[in-house]
């Protein structure tokens, strides 16, 4: 490969980690065609772009790049894949399904770049897979946040028609 196609690859690469928010860097090695293809399928469904990268490119386009993702170097060793997505649990989900549909324990997760944090290990694939999107966890703060307003609101409500059957009450009596 020569100097000008690595730089561009390095470039194209630099550029998809400065855009994406969220990256998966995992093992596919063992997979064969067929898992390989359908791997590649069901991250095309879901709108994850996985490609697969030499070490040392993948490795200056990190360093090149806005993100701080120094800890992912040490995992950059054997067969690497990318995974770029919008949503921060998305591969890790993926990457389950996968394995319970394969009956492999493939894809294997060697790290993650998610919500300008770092995930290094297969032990954190059930963490990711738990993580909520941005969007969620607004949904869950706005929630609590309503939550203790409905409770008053609905408290006076009650109360309030309490109060008047005791007041129709006493009105009736005076009569």
């Amino acid at each position: 490969m020569k100097k000008s196609e690595k730089e561009a690859i390095i470039n194209s690469l630099t550029e998809q980690i400065n855009s994406t928010s969220h990256f998966y860097l995992a093992d596919i090695e063992a997979l064969d065609a067929e898992n390989t293809s359908a791997l590649r399928r069901l991250c095309f469904e879901r709108q994850v772009k996985l490609m697969v990268v030499k070490n040392t490119l993948l490795h200056k386009a990190l360093e090149a790049s806005e993100k701080n993702a120094e800890e992912l170097y040490q995992v950059l060793s054997g067969n690497t894949s990318i995974m770029f997505t919008e949503s921060g649990s998305l591969p890790a989900k993926l990457i389950k399904e996968f394995r319970k549909k394969s009956q492999k324990n493939k894809p294997l997760l060697k790290g993650a770049y998610v919500e300008e944090s770092v995930y290094v290990g297969e032990d954190q694939l059930d963490v990711l897979a738990t993580l909520k999107t941005r969007e969620e966890l607004i949904g869950d703060i706005i929630g609590l946040l309503q939550s203790p307003a409905k409770n008053v609101i609905s408290a006076l409500q009650s109360g309030g028609n309490i109060l008047t059957g005791v007041l129709k009450t006493l009105e009736d009596k005076k009569e």
